[in-house]
C-alpha cells in the first residue's frame, strides 16, 4: 500500500478539478479534515501505522466526489477509490474499509467503528472551532451559488436545524468542541427567536 502516492495523486486531482465555486467543499477542507483526523486519532490512542494510513486515505478520498457530482458525492468518492486505489497497492478490504470511511461521513451521520467516529468527528470539527464563522459563511455562498438555499433567514434555519440534529463522537471532540458548538446553537436560535426585529443586518 502506497498511501503516501495515493494521497499525491487525489490531492493533485482536487487541486485541478474542483469547481472554483466550491468555497466550503474546497481542497482547503479536504486537508483541514485529513489533519484534524491523524490529530484526534493520536489523541484517541491510535497508533496502528495501516489504520492510520487508511484513515487518511479515507479523508483525503471523503469529498473527492465532488469532482463528480454535488448530490450524493460519496458514492461518488467510493467510486474513485476503488476505481484508482488498487493502482497504489490496496488490497480491496482496504478499500472496502475506506469507503465504509466515506459513506459514514454522510448526514445523518451513522458511524459504525471508531475510525469513522474520528473522520465523522475532523469532517465537522469547525462546529466547535473559532473560525466557525467564516467556515460557515463560506458553505452559506456555496449554497447560493447553487441555488440552494433561498437567503439568510433560510440559512439561519438550515443552520440551526443541523446543529440540533448534530452529535460529536469521540471522547475528544465531545470535551474539545461540544460547549463551543452548543454557544453557536444558541446564538443562531436568539437571532431567529428576534429575527422580525434585527432583520436581515444580523
Amino acid at each position: 500500500m502506497n498511501h503516501h502516492a495515493a494521497e499525491n495523486f487525489i490531492v493533485n486531482e482536487l487541486r485541478r478539478g474542483l469547481s472554483p465555486t466550491l468555497y466550503y467543499h474546497g481542497l482547503h477542507h479536504t486537508l483541514d479534515v485529513a489533519e484534524v483526523a491523524l490529530e484526534l486519532a493520536t489523541a484517541e490512542g491510535l497508533t496502528d501505522p495501516e489504520a492510520l494510513a487508511l484513515l487518511r486515505t479515507a479523508a483525503l478520498y471523503h469529498d473527492a466526489g465532488f469532482l463528480q457530482a454535488y448530490q450524493g458525492h460519496e458514492a461518488q468518492g467510493c467510486a474513485l477509490a476503488r476505481a484508482t486505489l488498487p493502482g497504489f497497492g490496496y488490497t480491496s478490504d482496504h478499500i472496502e474499509q475506506i469507503c465504509a470511511l466515506i459513506m459514514a461521513t454522510q448526514y445523518p451521520q451513522e458511524p459504525q467503528s471508531h475510525l469513522a467516529e474520528i473522520l465523522c468527528d475532523a469532517d465537522l470539527d469547525y462546529l466547535g472551532r473559532d473560525d466557525f464563522e467564516p467556515i460557515s459563511t463560506s458553505l452559506f455562498h456555496e449554497l447560493t451559488a447553487r441555488q440552494l438555499i433561498a437567503g439568510e433567514h433560510a440559512w439561519f434555519q438550515l443552520q440551526a436545524n443541523f446543529l440540533t440534529g448534530h452529535r460529536f463522537w469521540t471522547r475528544t471532540t465531545i470535551a474539545r468542541r461540544a460547549a463551543p458548538k452548543q454557544a453557536r446553537l444558541d446564538h443562531i436560535l436568539a437571532l431567529l427567536a428576534n429575527w422580525p426585529a434585527s432583520g436581515p443586518a444580523a
